[in-house]
């Protein structure tokens, strides 16, 4: 590695006894839905897996059903070919969901549904058998896996129904056109019998009332779908919102409603969710189920959600005033987690495991990295550690900050342009760098929040609070309890500033007196061996050695040099599942090899959101987790997002010894990828390579230089007595703050 380039990363962990379940509660009682029939809510996949696999093929069909809660119900929405076959798919035209525009490039056909001209390829112009045996599958929105394209047939609807699913629930989209054609879809439903067809919906209500006594004897629920407010409903040419008055008439030909999300739960301008509707309520009064649609985790919803899947599902069903009756989804296994995993799951519920969930900045997912918003958020969400990333002022002021670099982190840019600097021993491009400004002028500047993907995708975090909170400095940072400093450069100010990181953390965690108990501990990360072993003489400490690059295996002469300067690691994510192209491609043996040195394995960064995700996980954070604790036994996963974390490793279902309904389980590398054909597969990458002992051994830091340095104004900065007395009051005060946070904590050590 760089010499001077050095990670110095410092955690305090906090570390009570489990609070004991009083005898009387042993028992889980039964939990309490406000759905209409006080019943679990239901879980709707739409097309089945449709969020990787296309719409309701085979392999949608087959893995929604393996992932999902018992009770799952299928969706099948109903097209009609040339010869009144019924086939599933959600788009009246084929050419956005199909080869057939490859196939019949000249066919292309204007058709008025429902009183718009739309273009395309329309399944009503082809028989089944030249649908079934010429035209496949592709995926209809392009963010999401193109490998599995051209490779599976369009399902008729007997086919998803041949596989058996729980329930089955068939959507009738546009009744009015396919008469309008010499096409019935009630006509199509009597001959089927209405055979295993749980639900049937439709945004007609005409459609829904000519098959209300068929639907009767067979005991299939009816239920009215809702589109776009504005839009006409084609029976009785009104507008949605104008139908939505009247809920109680809805009652007379169905017993239930499908609404989109927004409808529930509307956003304003800013993506923020605003005050609830009563659409559920009123719809419960009136003896209705509602129904909402519209949930996928590839897409951008609330903010108030931090990209969490899963926090937006528990919005609809558990949120203490009224919840759902279901949930129209394209990824079922998201939505049977939240429902079956985390509803009613309370903020005290003991852990699961020994992972420990470590904060990156803090919240930093939430607030602005290493702000006392974030710490607090981060303690609030139940993390195990929050971090410190020690930098050093120009006056000498240990503070939390992600990097020496205040040009992202803050507003330095606009107030102090003029200081910008070059410094290559820590990066090859100008910045205005902590060392060079005093503490009164870094407390004069905002915190920004970073948004590691909004460049690229667009994927801002929390807005409404961009700039939001204040710095800390690292004496008021052991207020909070537990702790990791990450990016200074402990060599470089040493050497060349006469500010010295390692002994200004040394002495800020000895005046706190956390060297000194047991109910903290204290965990001190470098890139660095030898600033590890500055720590050696302190035994209550834990070092962390922190390995940037990627590896693919860990040695035993690496893992035994290790072992003398660290009893941890902290590793990047692709050094224990190897990722191509988002796919999972294969797992590594580090963490075995590291465990067999009593080494303990930390892994980092994880985000919530899912273009960080490989599709493995289900661009689910939440699978992610599972796959690295539960899959990979990791000791402890490093995150900007630690309520997702807490949440996963506080529910019974990350607990796959227990005998439960439904458990959340880790992704297996390639077993997504071996469904594709194998010329479609991503090319096979190199092995990372194995970790060398050259990669662990650091020759030592050079000592403080003795500069004068001077603060703003020229004058010399405070020193001597009185500001070591600052210094020790104030991490004094930590103290008796972290014995109350404590309280709260559980162990994990």
């Amino acid at each position: 590695m760089l010499r001077f380039f050095i990670l110095f990363s410092f955690f305090i962990h906090s570390c009570v006894a489990a609070p004991k379940t009083p005898a009387a509660s042993a028992a889980v009682p039964a939990k309490k839905w406000l759905t209409l029939n006080g019943q679990e809510p239901a879980v709707v996949a739409r097309g089945g897996f449709s969020g990787l696999f296309p719409e309701s093929s085979a392999s949608a069909n087959d893995l929604a059903i393996s992932t999902s809660s018992p009770g799952l119900t299928m969706l099948c929405n109903l097209q009609m070919t040339k010869d009144g076959v019924g086939i599933c798919l959600s788009d009246i035209r084929l050419d956005n969901a199909t080869t057939i525009s490859t196939l019949f490039p000249k066919a292309q056909k204007t058709y008025t549904v429902n009183g718009e001209d739309l273009k395309g390829w329309f399944a009503l112009d082809y028989s089944a058998d030249t649908i079934f045996s010429n035209v496949s599958l592709v995926q209809n929105i392009f963010s999401r896996p193109s490998i599995f394209d051209g490779q599976m047939p369009v399902s008729a609807v007997e086919d998803v129904l041949g596989t058996k699913p729980p329930k089955f629930w068939l959507s009738v989209q546009y009744d009015t056109f396919y008469m309008e054609h010499k096409l019935s879809a009630a006509e199509y439903l009597r001959t089927l019998g209405l055979r295993g067809i749980s639900v049937i919906s439709s945004p007609e209500i005409g459609f829904l009332k000519s098959i209300g006594m068929d639907a009767g004897r067979a005991k299939t629920k009816l239920i009215f779908e809702f589109k776009d407010p504005e839009a006409m409903e084609p029976t009785t040419n009104k507008k949605y919102s104008e139908i939505l008055q009247n809920l109680a008439a809805i009652k007379a030909f169905a017993s239930g409603i499908v609404v989109p999300k927004d409808y529930i739960w509307p956003l304003d301008t800013a993506k923020y969710l605003k005050p609830a509707s009563t659409i559920v309520a009123d719809a419960h009064k009136a003896g209705l189920e509602v129904y909402a649609s519209g949930f996928a985790n590839d897409m951008q919803t609330s903010f108030n959600y931090s990209y969490d899947p899963s926090a937006e599902y528990l919005q609809f069903v558990d949120n203490g005033q009224f919840s759902v009756d279901g949930v129209i989804t394209d990824f079922p296994p998201t939505a049977s987690q939240a429902i079956s995993c985390f509803s009613h799951q309370k903020g005290n519920l003991p852990k699961a495991g020994h992972a420990l969930v470590i904060t990156h900045n803090g919240a930093s997912g939430d607030y602005p990295g290493c702000t006392d918003l974030a710490y607090q958020k981060a303690v609030d969400d139940g993390a195990d550690v929050i971090d410190c990333s020690v930098q050093m002022s120009k006056d000498g002021m240990a503070f939390c900050l992600d990097s020496a670099d205040l040009t992202a982190n803050t507003n330095a840019m606009t107030t102090f342009m003029s200081r910008a600097t070059s410094v290559p021993e820590i990066q090859p491009t100008n910045a205005i760098f902590s060392f060079d400004l005093t503490w009164a002028e870094i407390q004069s500047l905002k915190p920004q929040i970073q948004s590691p993907f909004s460049a690229s995708g667009g994927f801002q975090r929390n807005p409404a609070n961009k700039n939001a909170g204040k710095f800390m400095t690292l004496a008021d940072f052991l207020e909070f309890g537990k702790a990791k400093a990450v990016t200074g450069n402990a060599a470089y100010l040493a050497s060349k500033k006469g500010l010295g990181i390692v002994d200004a953390v040394k002495s800020a965690v000895t005046n706190s007196t956390l060297d000194k108990q047991s109910t903290q501990k204290v965990l001190i990360q470098s890139d660095d061996s030898s600033v590890l072993s500055s720590f050696e003489a302190v035994p209550p400490y834990t070092r962390v050695l922190s390995i940037g690059k990627e590896i693919g295996d860990a040695p035993k002469p690496s893992v035994e040099e290790i072992k003398k300067h660290a009893d941890a690691v902290n590793l990047k994510r692709s050094s224990l599942v190897t990722i191509s192209q988002s796919f999972a491609t294969g797992k590594t043996n580090v963490v075995e090899e590291m465990h067999k040195g009593n080494i303990s394995v930390y892994v980092s960064v994880l985000r919530n959101e899912f273009v960080s995700i490989a599709f493995d996980y289900f661009s689910d954070p939440t699978i992610e987790l599972a796959t690295f604790i539960a899959g990979n036994g990791v000791d402890g996963v490093i995150t900007e997002f630690p309520a997702t974390a807490t949440r996963y490793l506080r529910s019974p279902c990350s607990d796959l010894n227990k005998n439960q309904p439904y458990a959340i389980l880790p992704a297996e590398a390639g077993a997504l990828l071996s469904v594709a054909e194998k010329e479609a597969q991503p090319p096979a990458s190199a092995p990372n390579p194995p970790l060398d002992t050259k990669d662990v051994i650091d020759p030592p830091l050079p000592p403080v230089a003795k500069l004068a340095s001077t603060n703003a104004t020229g004058e010399a900065p405070p020193h001597g007595p009185a500001r070591s007395g600052a210094v020790a009051t104030a991490a004094n005060l930590g103290l008796s703050l972290l014995a109350m946070l404590a309280l709260g904590l559980l162990c994990n050590i």
